[in-house]
Parts: structure tokens; C-alpha cells; sequence
């Protein structure tokens, strides 16, 4: 008998990750045989993890926190040419493992655009503020620069990263706006149409608000990458004021099942996969 297909999550911190419940959920209900776990490692074990992936039975993951950029470090990482997505911004979220060739992929900016898109929010000459610059910051600027923002304004506390996704941005779409700041007033909130938190700040309950309630106004949109806690400092200080905002359980989601079809080569609609995940995503919230 075949081993089960091992799939999963690497990074550091996952315990508040969603992902195992949704992707079990889907391999369950499709008939599909796998198994998604999480994988937390250190930055000194991740080479030699990615290293093992055929010994150990793991077909696929996905990368999260902090490490989109670094699995590219070590040269073990196909992209694809057609992977327009991971191949530009140079992050990756899903590694596919195929006759123990490892692609790299990147759905978190399709991801994040239908999601923008259930929320109602189009990008279309906008003005975006985005707080940090890794891997997951990569993709936000790139989905919304895609997509036609006029204006985008990048922090990160690593001046270099940001600088790099400005240069990126500025290779890309020679007529967008791009401008890196050194500190979070200066991302001038008070002057755009959505804010987006792409760093870690907010999973732990002592987190800092990384904004002052004085930059919020009436017609911006707050999104939180987070999704675990729910409802961050950020969004509840959002939600105080009666914006419109969102997490990022909807993100999750929807790369969740792009990534799915990466690593199954499904032939099951990508809507049904969608379903499936949300009704798992919704049960598990249910619990809590």
C-alpha cells in the first residue's frame, strides 16, 4: 500500500495556523488521500528540512512567517517560468515536490485580489499604505499594483526590504507611485483608501496597535493579513470607528485552495475546494 502523502506548513510561529483544519478537511471530503500538518522550524533547520522533503513523504507545503524569502536562499527552489507571480517578487508560499523536484509558487496574490474582490474593494487607482515588506508584504504591493493602485507607501522597521520591494514595484510599473517611509506617520494613512498590516504584529495578545487612531478616517479600508486572533488590535480599533475592514481569513482561504490544486492536481472545481474550506474554517471557529 501506497504511504499516505504528507503535506503542510513551515514557519515559525504556526500553532494559531488554520491551515491543517482546512486542508484536512478538503483531502477528507474530496477522496482525496492526504494528510497536512504543521512544521514549525527554526531558521538554522530549514535548509536541511527542505532538503529531506522525499525521505520524510512530504509532497507539498506551504511557507509562511518568516520565511517566503528564505526558502529561496538555498537553491533548492525551481521557479517556474510561467509561475509569473513567485518568479517576479521572488517569495514563495507553496512548494510543490514532483519526482523530487521542488517548484516554487506564490498564491498568496491571488489569494489576496479575490478577496479584495468578495470585500468590494478595488484597487484601481487607489492609494495603498502597507506595513512591512517581507514575503507577504511582496505580494500585497504586487497584487494592488496589478491591479492599478496610483499611490503606494511601504513600512517595514528593515529599511533594505522595503527598499527592495520599492525597487521592485518601480521595475514592474514605471507609472506607479512608490515611496518607502522610516517611520509609520509618515505613510501619510490619513491620505489613503486602504491600510494593510502584512507583518506579524497582533498575533500575540500584547502586541502593540501599530497605528493612532488619529490616521483613521471615514472612507479607508484596514486589512489585517492576521486571522488568528480575528479581530487584532488594529481591526477592533477599525471597527471602533466604523470603517470597513477585514482580516485575512478570507487570504487563507482562497491560497489555501489555489495551493491545493498545486499540490493535487485536482481536477475538482476550485469553487467546491473553496466551499469545502470555509465550511471547515466556519466549524472550527464554531469550536472555539
Amino acid at each position: 500500500m501506497e504511504p499516505l502523502k504528507i503535506y503542510g506548513l513551515v514557519g515559525n510561529p504556526i500553532e494559531h495556523s488554520f491551515s491543517p483544519v482546512m486542508h484536512n478537511a478538503a483531502f477528507k471530503k474530496l477522496n482525496i488521500p492526504g494528510e497536512y500538518r504543521l512544521f514549525q522550524k527554526q531558521p538554522e533547520e530549514l535548509e536541511n528540512f527542505l532538503s529531506n522533503l522525499e525521505s520524510e513523504n512530504i509532497h507539498g507545503l506551504n511557507v509562511t512567517v518568516p520565511y517566503k524569502e528564505k526558502v529561496l536562499d538555498f537553491g533548492l527552489i525551481e521557479l517556474d517560468g510561467s509561475v509569473i507571480y513567485a518568479k517576479e517578487i521572488q517569495a514563495v508560499n507553496t512548494i510543490v515536490r514532483k519526482n523530487n523536484v521542488l517548484r516554487g509558487f506564490n498564491t498568496d496574490v491571488a489569494g489576496f485580489l479575490r478577496h479584495l474582490n468578495k470585500v468590494n474593494f478595488d484597487p484601481l487607482s487607489k492609494r495603498i499604505a502597507i506595513l512591512g515588506a517581507g514575503g507577504a508584504g511582496k505580494a500585497v504591493a504586487y497584487a494592488v499594483a496589478r491591479k492599478g493602485a496610483s499611490q503606494i507607501a511601504i513600512f517595514d522597521i528593515d529599511k533594505v526590504k522595503a527598499q527592495g520591494v520599492s525597487s521592485m514595484l518601480g521595475k514592474l510599473f514605471p507609472k506607479l507611485e512608490i515611496s518607502t517611509v522610516d517611520e509609520i506617520q509618515q505613510l501619510d494613512v490619513t491620505n489613503k483608501d486602504l491600510l494593510v498590516n502584512a507583518t506579524p504584529i497582533g498575533l500575540a495578545k500584547d502586541d502593540p496597535c501599530l497605528v493612532e487612531e488619529g490616521m483613521l478616517h471615514e472612507e479607508l479600508f484596514v486589512y489585517d493579513l492576521i486571522y488568528n486572533p480575528a479581530s487584532t488590535k488594529l481591526l477592533s480599533l477599525a471597527k471602533s470607528k466604523g470603517l470597513s475592514c477585514s482580516n485575512g481569513l478570507g487570504m487563507l482561504v482562497y491560497q489555501g485552495a489555489f495551493s491545493f490544486v498545486y499540490f493535487t492536481q485536482t481536477s475538482v472545481p476550485y469553487v467546491k475546494i473553496v466551499r469545502v474550506m470555509w465550511e471547515a474554517i466556519d466549524e472550527e471557529l464554531k469550536k472555539r
